[in-house]
């Protein structure tokens, strides 16, 4: 019987799913000023963390409450499409439909992670937990914010906002594509 790998990918997913969450709470929670953005310079001219507010939105009175409100005391502004703001036009719609293409892919890579030929490979292990990681990160936001909270900014280039869950979704995709073009293939027994 061959090792696998299942364990590696669960527990890289975990991890990212940690790192994604623990940096967004601290950066909300720690960058807010009172103001409806706070900001702090990491590299002078090229990047900078930032976190804008949105006093217009209330916290929920419900389930996730406790959960928004730890975030710090006003709701954070968040984007509710998806890649490079695709779709964020559409608010509420666009959230939902993202939200629902995200837990359908999250059951897709358990589903691929625990089939035995998936589970013996070290490498398509890390790029789907990398994957799933990322991709349940942003999941969490859309279902307790409402959108995606982003906070890293390389303005000198005017890239985007994004967040650690989007950096995960990047790398695990860049090692899937990786993999699937430097792994020889295995010839069909008939």
């Amino acid at each position: 019987m061959k090792r696998t790998y299942r364990r590696l990918a669960f527990l890289i997913a975990l991890l990212a799913l940690v790192v994604d969450q623990g940096s967004k709470y601290g950066m909300f929670r720690g960058l807010y000023d009172g103001t409806f953005r706070g900001e702090l310079e990491v590299v002078p001219g090229w990047f900078r963390f930032t976190a804008e507010y949105d006093p217009d939105r209330p916290h929920t009175e419900q389930f996730f409450a406790p959960l928004q409100k730890a975030n710090g005391p006003v709701m954070p502004r968040v984007n509710y499409g998806a890649l490079f703001g695709l779709g964020g036009e559409h608010k509420g719609t666009a959230n939902y439909a993202f939200a629902g293409v995200s837990a359908l892919a999250a059951l897709g890579i358990v589903f691929w992670v625990t089939r035995r030929h998936t589970a013996e490979d070290r490498w398509l292990c890390f790029a789907l937990g990398l994957i799933l990681g990322g991709t349940v990160g942003n999941l969490y936001d859309r279902l307790v914010f409402h959108g995606v909270r982003d906070f890293l900014y390389f303005y000198k280039i005017e890239w985007p906002v994004f967040n650690v869950a989007d950096c995960c979704l990047v790398v695990g995709a860049a090692v899937l594509m990786l993999h699937a073009f430097l792994t020889p293939s295995v010839p069909k027994t008939v």
